[in-house]
């Protein structure tokens, strides 16, 4: 089935973890099917449907013009549909697993973090990837992972004994709006396809669902100690993450090259908390060694 880029079996990953949103996968996979079924019909029935063409087109040649032009589109979009199906297979299970890694490896020292948090933690393969770092540096430290659903954080929690890592592991129920934690209480806060999807019941595209989304990010800064770490992996909106970052004067802000997830671009944000006050815009770079 393959290996992930970091040497991981495709089939231990979707065995541990599942399959997210495979409501989305199976739509794809049966519109690509029946795509491809009527693809083959146009090509066996070429001239049926050349002549069916003929009876509202004056011109043979347009006739079949329109029949060939119908036959290739409907080609191309099974293909699509299946490239499609492919690339939300391969972001869900390896691609995530892969980014998850990468994001752990933008915390230069892991063994002075004693308190992390992973923002919208689902399965659980971003907070298993930061506990089992925790482990490898014998961190006394712990993981909290926060998700909307409590039957979710059971679920991480299981996946995580899976891991061996339950012991750096905790789950619980929250908002990522309205943390329910102090400030200034984490050293490392990280978050993978997650704010993207905050304020969705306003629509994507929304002014509300914008604001919703700074606010969830101006949450993790607030959670965040002086001197920490935080990582965002997520989709579409991350010039929007930039500015709001910049706004509130974090330090080495850092945004890694595109990388397709889910069919749309995506990158890596990471920045640091100052340590003390600082007035005038955060600088960004743009990190390709992500």
């Amino acid at each position: 089935m393959g290996k992930s880029n970091f040497g991981r079996e495709w089939a231990q990953i979707y065995g541990i973890y599942g399959m997210d949103q495979w409501q989305t996968l199976v739509f794809l996979l049966c519109h690509a099917v029946l795509f491809s079924v009527l693809s083959v019909l146009f090509l066996l029935y070429f001239d049926v449907i050349f002549h069916f063409f003929q009876t509202f087109l004056s011109s043979p040649g347009a006739a079949r013009f329109a029949a060939g032009f119908s036959g290739a589109f409907t080609a191309i979009s099974a293909v699509c549909l299946f490239f499609s199906a492919a690339n939300f297979f391969y972001s869900a299970g390896p691609l995530h697993y892969d980014m998850a890694q990468r994001m752990v490896g933008s915390v230069n020292d892991w063994s002075t973090v004693k308190l992390a948090l992973d923002i919208g933690c689902g399965r659980g393969i971003l907070l298993n990837a930061v506990a089992r770092q925790l482990k490898k540096t014998g961190s006394s430290g712990r993981v909290v992972g926060l998700d909307r659903s409590k039957r979710t954080t059971l679920s991480t929690l299981r996946t995580a004994k899976i891991e061996g890592v339950g012991e750096y592991v905790t789950c619980r129920e929250g908002d990522a709006r309205s943390l329910p934690f102090v400030d200034n209480y984490f050293d490392a806060v990280v978050s993978a396809v997650f704010v993207h999807t905050v304020g969705k019941e306003y629509g994507h595209k929304t002014v509300e669902a914008a604001a919703e989304r700074m606010r969830a990010l101006g949450e993790m800064v607030r959670v965040l100690k002086p001197g920490g770490v935080g990582v965002v992996w997520d989709l579409l909106h991350v010039p929007e993450y930039v500015r709001r970052l910049q706004e509130l004067k974090m330090e080495d802000i850092r945004v890694s090259e595109r990388v397709t997830a889910f069919m749309v671009g995506s990158h890596i944000v990471s920045f640091r908390k100052p340590s003390q006050h600082v007035m005038g815009p955060g600088e960004v770079r743009l990190d390709w060694r992500f």
